[in-house]
């Protein structure tokens, strides 16, 4: 099969793009408003993107408290989500207004950032503190803005200590969760290596 992704004439009753790339890391960002409210939303439009130094990436949908949050306060973290908290993830992609507070509507804890304003999700075994570096508006095909593109500086990194051993972090126990495509997620469980040719 083969279709044009600008016309999306795939035939299909759901479009398959988001099955296709995965499974996608979810970016469990929290956020504080100017007016000091809490926010948090998991997205599935999020990877990192280089090293060194870091940097993240997010696709965020233009209306979303997250996305105006980063701009006005130049700021976000990023959390991990993990199967032990996937309940609370989908509970605070709620769509609620902008003054609820989505960390009591997961029933979770914030914990202090060290770096930035916006809390952290206390029972997340990682997190990123992040500075915004740029925002970048994504058109649609009528030129309206359909998603913002955030790229943020991570300046400061969270590691739940239980999580490290041997001076390297043990992601598979975390049990990370990714997004495939429709409503499915995967879980990382275990992992193996591949050695790089020189």
């Amino acid at each position: 099969m083969f279709y044009d992704a600008i016309r999306n004439d795939h035939g299909m009753e759901v479009d398959p793009f988001k099955a296709i790339v995965a499974p996608r890391p979810i970016g469990w960002v929290s956020t504080l408003s100017r007016d000091g409210i809490a926010n948090l939303a998991p997205f599935s439009f999020f990877n990192a993107v280089a090293d060194d130094p870091h940097y993240v990436v997010l696709g965020i949908g233009a209306g979303k408290d997250t996305l105006r949050n980063a701009r006005e306060t130049g700021e976000f973290a990023v959390n991990l989500a993990t199967y032990a908290l996937r309940e609370q993830m989908n509970a605070s992609s709620a769509n609620a207004a902008p003054h609820v507070d989505e960390f009591e509507l997961a029933h979770l804890a914030k914990a202090p950032c060290r770096m930035i304003r916006s809390p952290r999700v206390g029972e997340s075994p990682a997190c990123l503190e992040c500075r915004v570096h740029k925002i970048e508006d994504l058109p649609d095909d009528e030129g309206r803005m359909h998603y913002g593109l955030i790229i943020g500086r991570v300046i400061g990194i969270h590691i739940d200590d239980r999580f490290i051993a041997n001076g390297r972090v043990n992601t598979a126990a975390m049990q990370p969760i990714a997004r495939m495509g429709y409503s499915e997620y995967a879980t990382v469980t275990e992992a193996w290596r591949m050695r790089r040719p020189n």
